[in-house]
């Protein structure tokens, strides 16, 4: 009985807030429909009508996307509508999210969280991690960041890592009393998604788009990254740098009480210490160490990893095997999410087949002016240009543009092809939002963080880097004698 008048207080003080709560402005809306139809209308003047109407659904899917004004998965339905409508590019372009790797993995990422609370799986993880973070809130988040940044160096996958790890997070900030909307929680999953996906792009075969630009150099320059090489080029700085700044800006974004003072006292069963695993807790560990190994060699059977994961998501349902509840897939699936992850892959697909990307390239090229003489100011220049090929594409589209053009952009720089080509390193890590990186749209959907509060930590990890890591990177750069 109590429980019932306790849900419905609850639901009352619920519907009282929304009530109360004053609506948004509807300005900003029309404004983006506004820029929207200016910058197309403006673009068809320079660009072909395909290339001038897909710079209209990149600014209208990237401004509302970066606000929030609307829920994520309508601009991405809405790119749906109108490309298909206007036959903007092929269907199988339009809709090549959904046939992605990525949106796949993002899909068996969340039947393998749904699989491992629903298994207790995450509460005994949780209690070997309350062992070990111990009861100060910022060295929670400092630990938590060490050991996603750790898990980089084993598992190469950064959805893999996330998957792993989000829904054990939850469930320790439950048990710590970090309440849904706390920035307790939020900052403990932010440490552990930014924590194993920022520093891993100083890690070889830790992110995709370092792989995807190693692959590339060795196809089209006979020029194969050294693993070694590149974390002693990059770890320094852009790795340990990148932990740091991002520990800084949780912190400061996002500060809480100690856990010890908010310790829900009334779960003893997280406290004591787990029995002996069950035979279905062991029957999903079976199944999780079995795609992690696949994930891991990959490069071995070169079976993609979204198709691996996809696999194992369906043993996980496989109703004799007990690993999901029976409703999995009605109420543990966040289809918006879905949505969303097909649309920014489908939305980047346009970009390239298009030629939007490339358009962008040599535009900036011929209007940027780059001294021979000047090997720090070309090196800035060219992370520019591939930043904003990466704002405009994504993250993996940077390696997939600009690798290609590492020989004109080498002699127009007088920098060797092998600065061109890492430079795209500092471009790629340096996120400025949410939508550019899988991985971390699959942290927002499995540890259902808001997208405002993913924004806020990419903004300010993108302005520290710009301000200060790249700076200290070129320091070390030429050290090492790269110019």
């Amino acid at each position: 009985m109590s429980q019932k008048s306790n849900s419905s207080e609850v639901s009352s003080s619920v519907n009282k807030t929304i009530i109360s709560a004053p609506s948004q402005p509807t300005w900003p809306l029309y404004l983006i429909f506004i820029m929207t139809l200016l910058i197309g209308l403006i673009a068809s003047y320079y660009l072909t009508m395909q290339q001038a109407l897909v710079s209209g659904m990149l600014f209208f899917c990237i401004a509302f996307w970066a606000t929030s004004l609307i829920p994520a998965y309508w601009p991405a339905l809405g790119l749906f509508a109108f490309a298909t409508a206007t036959q903007l590019t092929p269907n199988e372009i339009i809709f090549s999210g959904f046939e992605s790797s990525t949106f796949w993995l993002l899909f068996s990422g969340m039947i393998f969280g749904a699989a491992i609370v629903h298994t207790g799986l995450n509460s005994r993880a949780t209690y070997f991690l309350t062992q070990i973070l111990g009861n100060s809130y910022q060295g929670t988040i400092i630990k938590l960041a060490l050991f996603a940044m750790g898990l980089a160096f084993l598992i190469p996958s950064a959805i893999g890592r996330i998957v792993l790890i989000i829904p054990i997070i939850a469930s320790l900030a439950d048990h710590f009393g970090y309440d849904e909307d706390s920035n307790g929680r939020k900052g403990m999953l932010l440490a552990a998604s930014f924590g194993t996906f920022l520093p891993a792009f100083s890690i070889l075969p830790a992110n995709a788009p370092n792989m995807l630009l190693a692959g590339m150099a060795e196809a089209l320059y006979a020029a194969p990254f050294s693993y070694w090489e590149y974390l002693i080029l990059h770890f320094p700085v852009m790795g340990l740098g990148k932990l740091v700044i991002t520990i800084i800006a949780i912190l400061w974004l996002f500060p809480d009480k100690d856990p010890s003072a908010t310790t829900q006292v009334d779960q003893p069963q997280l406290n004591a210490r787990p029995s002996a695993l069950s035979k279905i807790e062991k029957r999903l560990l079976l199944v999780l160490c079995g795609c992690f190994a696949l994930w891991f060699t990959d490069s071995l059977h070169h079976i993609s990893a979204g198709w691996v994961g996809l696999t194992a998501a369906l043993i996980c349902l496989w109703p004799k095997l007990g690993l999901t509840s029976k409703t999995c897939i009605d109420k543990n699936i966040q289809y918006s999410t879905l949505f969303f992850a097909a649309g920014i892959i489908g939305l980047s697909t346009i970009i390239g087949y298009s030629g939007l990307g490339e358009v962008l390239v040599n535009y900036l090229t011929t209007i940027i002016s780059f001294s021979p003489d000047s090997a720090v100011m070309n090196l800035s220049l060219l992370t520019f240009i591939s930043t904003c090929v990466a704002v405009v594409m994504n993250l993996a589209g940077v390696p997939a543009i600009i690798t290609p053009m590492a020989e004109h952009l080498s002699e127009v720089t007088g920098l060797s092809n092998n600065a061109v080509l890492m430079s795209q390193v500092m471009a790629f890590s340096n996120v400025l939002l949410p939508y550019q990186a899988p991985p971390l749209i699959t942290a927002i959907a499995i540890g259902n963080l808001s997208i405002r509060a993913v924004t806020k930590v990419c903004l300010v990890t993108f302005t520290l880097s710009t301000l200060i890591l790249i700076p200290l990177n070129f320091l070390w750069w030429d050290l090492l004698g790269m110019f």
